[in-house]
C-alpha cells in the first residue's frame, strides 16, 4: 500500500517573512533558462517473471528426482506440487483480466493436445500388451470404456491395469500404474482452471476465508473425519490439499502478500508448517515422512512454504548473477513443462532396459564389474533419464506450441534463432 504523502502542494502557505526569506531582500533574477525535466523512463513491457520460472524449473527437477530415487524427505525439502499449483494460480489470476470463457478455453486448449499425444502412446502400449478395459475387474463392463474418455479430457481418473505384461518383460509389470498415475495432476489442474473465475471472485470479496477454506476442507476430508469413497474422494482431497496454494497464487498476483509485514507472514507461515510436521510425525504413512501420504501435513506444509517463497519474490526480469548461466535450461523447461511432466515417469522406466544392455558387454563379465554396475544402477538411471527427456522434448514437445497457437519449435530455450516472430506471439492464454 502506498501512502499519499505530499510535499508543498496542498499545504497552507507560510506567511511572508515568518520562516522564509523576508520580502525586503531582493531576489536575483537569473537569465539562464530553467533546465528541462528529464524524460520519464519508458515503462517496462510486461514479461516473464524469471523468479517464478526458476521455481517451476526446480519443481520439475524435484519431481523427476523424487520419482526416480523415492526419497520421502524430498516432499519436505521442496513441496513441488504445491509450488506448481501456486504459480499456475498466479498466472491464471493475471489472465482473468480478460473474459473468463476465453481464458478457460485457452488454458484447456494448451493442456489437451500434449495429453492426447501421451495418451495415444500409452494406450497403444496397453492394448498391445493385451489389456481390455471392458474385462478389467477394476474397470469392467461399459463403465471401463466410458472412463477411457479421461485420456481425452481429464475430468476424472483414467483407467489403467495394475499389472500388465510380465516382470521379465521389457518394462516391469507395474509400468502402466507409474506411467498413467501422474495424470492426477492434470485432473486437478483442469478443475482449478474451471473453478478459477468463481474462486477469484470469492477471493476478492473475502480474501482470508477463501484463502484458508481449503485448509479447513483438508482437515475434514483428508483426515478421515469425512470419507468420500473412490476417485471422487481422491479428486476432492487433491482439490482441498492444493487449493490453498492455488489461491495463494491469486494473493501473490493481487499484491495481498506484500501488504502484510514480512515478519508477520513468515512467522505465521512457520507456525503452519510446524503444525504440518507435527501432524505428519503422528500420522506417518507406509513411506515414513512422505507427505504425499499425509494430506493435512501436505496441505499445511505446502501452504506455509509457498507463502515464504512468494513473500520473498524478487520479480526478476532476468536471472541474476550465477543463475544467469541456467537461463536457457530454465526457459526450455518452462516452455516444455507439460511434456516433461507427462513423460518423465515412463522415461525413467525406459532407462532400465537400456542400462541392462551393459551387462552383455565383454568387459562386464566379471563379478566385480557386475557388482559395480548394480551398486550404481540408480545413478546411471539418473544420468540417462535427462537425455531421454531431451529426446522426448524434440519428438513431441512441439505439440505444446501447436496447442498454444505458436510456431512449432524443436528446442525453445530462448536462443535468438528459436524465438518466434512478433506476429506469432499474440496468442497467449
Amino acid at each position: 500500500m502506498t501512502h499519499g504523502y505530499t510535499t508543498g502542494t496542498g499545504m497552507n502557505p507560510e506567511p511572508a517573512g515568518t520562516y522564509g526569506t523576508p520580502y525586503t531582500v531582493p531576489q536575483q533574477r537569473t537569465t539562464e533558462p530553467a533546465p528541462e525535466p528529464a524524460p520519464a523512463p519508458a515503462p517496462k513491457k510486461p514479461g516473464r517473471d524469471r523468479y517464478l520460472d526458476l521455481l517451476r524449473s526446480i519443481a520439475l527437477v524435484r519431481v523427476v528426482v523424487y520419482h526416480l530415487f523415492g526419497w520421502a524427505w524430498l516432499t519436505v525439502l521442496f513441496p513441488s506440487m504445491g509450488v506448481m499449483f501456486a504459480l499456475a494460480g498466479s498466472l491464471m489470476a493475471r489472465s482473468l483480466k480478460r473474459p473468463a470463457f476465453g481464458v478457460i478455453r485457452s488454458r484447456v486448449r494448451r493442456l489437451l493436445p500434449p495429453l492426447w499425444a501421451f495418451s495415444a502412446v500409452v494406450l497403444a502400449m496397453m492394448f498391445a500388451n493385451g489389456w481390455n478395459p471392458s474385462e478389467d475387474p477394476d474397470h469392467g463392463g461399459t463403465w471401463g470404456l466410458i472412463e477411457l474418455f479421461n485420456y481425452i479430457v481429464p475430468i476424472g481418473a483414467p483407467p489403467y491395469p495394475w499389472q500388465i505384461g510380465s516382470k521379465s518383460g521389457l518394462l516391469e509389470d507395474t509400468w502402466a500404474v507409474q506411467a498413467a498415475g501422474v495424470l492426477w495432476y492434470l485432473r486437478a489442474y483442469l478443475w482449478f482452471v474451471l473453478a478459477s473465475p468463481l474462486l477469484l471472485w470469492l477471493f476478492r470479496k473475502a480474501p482470508w476465508p477463501t484463502l484458508l477454506a481449503p485448509l479447513g476442507l483438508t482437515a475434514i476430508v483428508g483426515t478421515g473425519l469425512v470419507t468420500i469413497p473412490g476417485e471422487t474422494g481422491n479428486a476432492v482431497s487433491d482439490f482441498a490439499v492444493y487449493g490453498g496454494c492455488w489461491v495463494l497464487g491469486f494473493a501473490h498476483h493481487d499484491g495481498l502478500l506484500k501488504q502484510i509485514p514480512r515478519y508477520v507472514s513468515v512467522s505465521c507461515a512457520s507456525l503452519i508448517m510446524a503444525f504440518g510436521l507435527w501432524w505428519a510425525s503422528n500420522h506417518l504413512g507406509p513411506d515414513g515422512w512422505d507427505l504425499n501420504d499425509i494430506p493435512l501435513a501436505q496441505a499445511t506444509w505446502s501452504f506455509g512454504f509457498v507463502v515464504i517463497l512468494l513473500q520473498y519474490s524478487p520479480s526478476w526480469q532476468e536471472l541474476p548473477g550465477r543463475l544467469a548461466k541456467w537461463d536457457k535450461l530454465v526457459t526450455l523447461s518452462n516452455n516444455r513443462a507439460v511434456t516433461i511432466y507427462l513423460w518423465h515417469n515412463l522415461l525413467i522406466m525406459a532407462t532400465v532396459p537400456i542400462i541392462d544392455l551393459a551387462y552383455d558387454l565383454p568387459f562386464m563379465q566379471s563379478e566385480r564389474a557386475v557388482a559395480a554396475l548394480d551398486g550404481a544402477y540408480t545413478i546411471w538411471m539418473f544420468a540417462l533419464v535427462w537425455p531421454l527427456i531431451g529426446l522426448m522434448v524434440l519428438a513431441v514437445g512441439w505439440v505444446e506450441d501447436i496447442a498454444a497457437k505458436r510456431k512449432p519449435r524443436l528446442w525453445p530455450n530462448g536462443a535468438k534463432t528459436d524465438r518466434p516472430r512478433a506476429s506469432t506471439g499474440s496468442h497467449r492464454g
